[in-house]
């Protein structure tokens, strides 16, 4: 994918990023790639207006990996408690595999580094994932050891069909990152 370019979200996005999260984790089209929560979780995967005061707060920038007209890949990346937070990380069920997200996650890591000036980088996973935990270790990240709950109630974060969901806190190092 040598044309991948990487720009901002604006709000004008918003349906497509919906439609792109929803696609990664939710439902029968997710199911074609190997990041679906259909087993784990129903309903929505991102609320349209969570998603507009990520994009209009500050130190919070949805960056997204796009080929010609086509929306590839999207992640949040936001500045919490001293440290960057990756979320939102999503790629179309069909083009995963073919290293988008790794490129894309790579310039996230670079944003918060260069661009926000933090010194790591943390996210929550679902800690039933190990597929998708392996793929972060791979990548760097280390599990914390911290365990949060998961939402329930909250159909903003899907709705569980399971009732032993948590989230687990991965974190990596962003070496040179600014004082």
């Amino acid at each position: 994918m040598d044309n991948l370019i990487f720009r901002a979200a604006t709000l004008a996005d918003i349906p497509a990023l919906v439609e792109l999260v929803t696609s990664a984790y939710r439902g029968d089209a997710s199911r074609q790639g190997w990041t679906t929560e259909a087993d784990l979780l129903d309903g929505q995967r991102i609320d349209p207006e969570v998603l507009r005061q990520d994009l209009l707060r500050p130190r919070s920038q949805v960056l997204l990996a796009v080929s010609g007209d086509r929306l590839l890949a999207c992640v949040h990346v936001a500045e919490e408690d001293g440290a960057g937070y990756l979320g939102m990380f999503s790629v179309r069920p069909d083009a995963q595999g073919g290293g988008v997200g790794k490129r894309l996650m790579t310039e996230a890591e670079r944003y918060a580094r260069e661009e926000l000036g933090l010194p790591a980088m943390r996210m929550t996973v679902i800690d039933l994932r190990e597929e998708l935990i392996a793929f972060y270790e791979r990548r760097g990240y280390r599990r914390t050891g911290i365990k949060k709950p998961f939402p329930y109630g909250d159909e903003r974060y899907g709705i569980p069909k399971r009732d032993d969901l948590r989230f687990e806190i991965l974190e990596k190092a962003l070496s040179g990152a600014a004082a």
